[in-house]
Order: structure tokens, then sequence, then C-alpha cells
């Protein structure tokens, strides 16, 4: 075997980063193209490994598919978390929130798409929904630390509709609409 060739076989053979970077590479090819538009080359060609190599690491579409969007909902969920558990009490929580919507969870362009691919998924098919499922039991997890369950299922809800609608909204909101939103929703205003 020519030199070369053997050096390009031992390079191929310790690859131990490779599956991680065709999961993300997926998530990038989900952002670009939508779920329609990914398709095992375009992600071998993002992840700049060979073709085979998507077969030998995951047995169809759907499992790459469910492996790239649980990665990106457990990415969320820890940014989610790392904030929430920071707070000490409901005014912290107040503005961890109107922080989160406007900076933490916005930040990312792609995030609000693959949001999107994720839930229209997870309405067709249920392992998919499990995933949301799993990642709104997460987001209340975090929640009920400070509030109680029927509360953070309030926030939580809240918390997504705000995302959609700033994200895909003109017009800028304010965070002291966000703000007053988190505040009703905990009774921290009184009665409307």
């Amino acid at each position: 075997m020519p030199e070369n060739e053997e050096t390009r076989v031992a390079t191929r053979r310790h690859d131990p980063d490779r599956r991680d970077r065709i999961i993300d590479a997926a998530l990038a090819v989900i952002a670009e193209g939508g779920v329609a538009g990914t398709s095992h080359r375009r992600v071998a060609d993002r992840a700049g490994v060979p073709l085979g190599s998507m077969t030998y690491h995951f047995t169809n579409m759907d499992e790459l598919l469910r492996e790239a969007f649980t990665r990106f909902a457990t990415r969320l969920s820890e940014r989610f978390a790392a904030r929430i558990e920071a707070v000490a009490d409901l005014d912290g929580l107040v503005e961890a929130i109107v922080h989160l919507v406007h900076d933490v969870l916005t930040a990312g362009p792609d995030d609000l798409v693959l949001s999107l691919e994720l839930y229209t998924l997870a309405a067709r098919q249920p392992v998919f929904r499990q995933i949301t499922h799993d990642w709104m039991r997460r987001s209340r997890d975090a929640l009920e630390r400070l509030v109680d369950a029927r509360t953070a299922q309030e926030l939580d809800a809240l918390i997504e509709g705000l995302l959609i609608h700033i994200s895909l909204d003109p017009i800028p909101r304010s965070r002291d609409v966000t703000r007053d939103a988190v505040r009703r929703i905990l009774s921290l205003n009184g009665p409307s």
C-alpha cells in the first residue's frame, strides 16, 4: 500500500468526533433548507465526511433527525435552566425570563427555524413529540424550583409564544411588555 493511502486509512479510522460532526452538520443543513431539504449527501458534505459514514453511524434519516433534534433541544434546555437556576426570587425570575426571551433564546439565528422544524415533525410523529415533551419537562422542572407546576406550565407556554412572536414580528417587542406579561402570570401586579 502506498504511504499516502496508508496515512489516509489510518486517519479515517481514528475520527472519534465524526458522529458528533455529522449531528451538528445535520442541524446546520436543517437550518438552511428545512427538514425537507436535508439529505444524507448534504449532511455528509457539510460535515466533511464520506457519504458512507452516514449509514455507518445512523440507520436512516429519521435516526439522524432524532439525534440532531435531541441535541438541539438539550442545548436550549441547558441555556434556559442555567439562567433560571441563577435566580433567587420571583422578581429575579421575571428579569431572567425577560433576558431569556429577548437575548438568550433568540440569540442564535437558526434556533427559531430549528424549533419550528422540530414542532412540525412533532405534530406528525410521536417520536419527535417525545423530544418536545422532554424539552418542555426540563423547562418546567427549572421553573418549578420557584413556582408551582401550573404556573410553570403557563410561563413555559408564554415563553414559547413570545419567542415565536418576537422572532417573526418585524416590529420590535418592548421588554416592558414581556415583563408585564410574566408579572401577570406570577400575579405580581394584582388583578387586572
